[in-house]
């Protein structure tokens, strides 16, 4: 058997035989389906390699062994109807540790009615309560002692600002007297901060780190403080019926953003229908790591929440204090995501499938469309069709 015998045997095996060009028929059925075929080929197969770019995810739970040593809790608030100067944001965990008035990591911006900025948001450093004094002053002038109005004490001999002043009553559990009377609240233009107490809205904003353990905080009005360490707040000279905490919610998130993450109560517009309302949020902390395709490794936290709120006036007999507080604990379980590659010989196989089907698919609707017309023709040409 020479050469020119095994080429002409190994046509047998040609799975595609092909017919002369003078015997094949093209139609304008035929071109439609082929046109057709060809536009879903080419999205099919667009969707399959989106597909394949997109990682798969897979999604495991276990035990929390992690140590982290601080949450980070991003804010961004709008209290519509109080002003900054009355505002204040505090927090404490379970430890037993409190922060109170923590504006260290958190900005206030003064805002109008309508929601438009006042001014620069303001951003407040541990310790920026010490005031420094201006150059020019003499030793005299620097160790005068301003007037705590008979409520002086050994550890507070002297009150040099309003503030002052009235911690100084607080302690002597005294009723603050008319601000017009005091010096140091007329210098610190005192009374016009308490007629833009109501006229002027505050926007608060930022981040705060805390320990990683089960906590609490809130944005409340009035200044701050602890009595035989209870948590308090002192809303003189207004009645905790004149606070409107209407509030909304542009964002709340625990640990760091990421692409996909969404946050429960963002964008969220709380109204306060009373004077006087408590709004409480208890929050259940999922932790959550994210790894990448490319190894990077993403630590942050998904939460559930829940609202209750109530009226807190005398009338009610309800126990609080008007404003906003979020209770939040951390969930024993973590929940890992994973993105892995899809494989290229899976995509390349469904390609093939996709392409193999649709023109099997195509061939089969071309040939009855073809046999169809041409029974019709024949019926017509016999006078068979009426």
């Amino acid at each position: 058997m020479n050469s020119s015998d095994i080429f002409l045997r190994l046509r047998y095996l040609d799975a595609y035989p092909k017919t002369l060009e003078d015997f094949r028929i093209k139609t304008y059925g035929g071109a439609a389906v082929t046109i057709v075929c060809w536009c879903v080929i080419v999205l099919l197969v667009s969707f399959e390699i989106k597909d394949y770019w997109t990682p798969t995810i897979s999604e495991e739970l276990f035990v929390d062994t992690s140590r982290g040593p601080k949450l980070r809790i991003n804010v961004d608030f709008i209290i519509p109807a109080i002003s900054c100067e009355f505002l204040v944001l505090d927090a404490m965990d379970t430890s037993g540790e409190q922060h109170l008035q923590i504006e260290h990591n958190i900005y206030k911006r003064r805002l109008d009615l309508d929601g438009k900025p006042i001014e620069e948001p303001q951003k407040e450093e541990i310790g920026a309560g010490a005031t420094e004094i201006p150059k020019g002053k003499n030793a005299t002038e620097e160790k005068k002692c301003g007037s705590c109005y008979g409520a002086e004490t050994v550890d507070i001999p002297c009150c040099d600002s309003c503030e002052a002043v009235k911690e100084a009553y607080r302690r002597k559990t005294w009723a603050f007297p008319d601000i017009e009377t005091i010096t140091q609240c007329q210098s610190e233009h005192y009374s016009q901060k308490l007629k833009n107490a109501f006229s002027e809205a505050c926007q608060i904003y930022g981040y705060m780190e805390v320990n990683r353990v089960g906590g609490s905080f809130h944005i409340a009005p009035g200044q701050s403080f602890s009595i035989n360490h209870v948590h308090v707040h002192d809303v003189q000279p207004f009645s905790s019926t004149n606070f409107n905490t209407s509030h909304r919610i542009r964002h709340l998130s625990f640990g760091k953003n990421i692409p996909g993450k969404t946050n429960p109560i963002d964008g969220s517009d709380v109204i306060a229908h009373e004077g006087a309302t408590m709004f409480q949020y208890y929050i259940k902390i999922v932790p959550t790591t994210y790894v990448r395709k490319d190894g990077a490794v993403w630590q942050t936290n998904q939460f559930s929440v829940t609202r209750h709120q109530k009226v807190v006036s005398i009338s009610s007999g309800e126990s609080g204090m008007p404003g906003i507080f979020f209770s939040y604990e951390l969930a024993p379980m973590m929940v890992k995501y994973t993105e892995r590659q899809k494989s290229f010989g899976h995509c390349a196989t469904n390609i093939c499938a996709i392409i193999g089907g649709i023109f099997t698919v195509a061939g089969i609707i071309d040939s009855l469309l073809y046999h169809s017309v041409k029974m019709i023709q024949k019926k017509i040409e016999l006078g068979k069709v009426n």
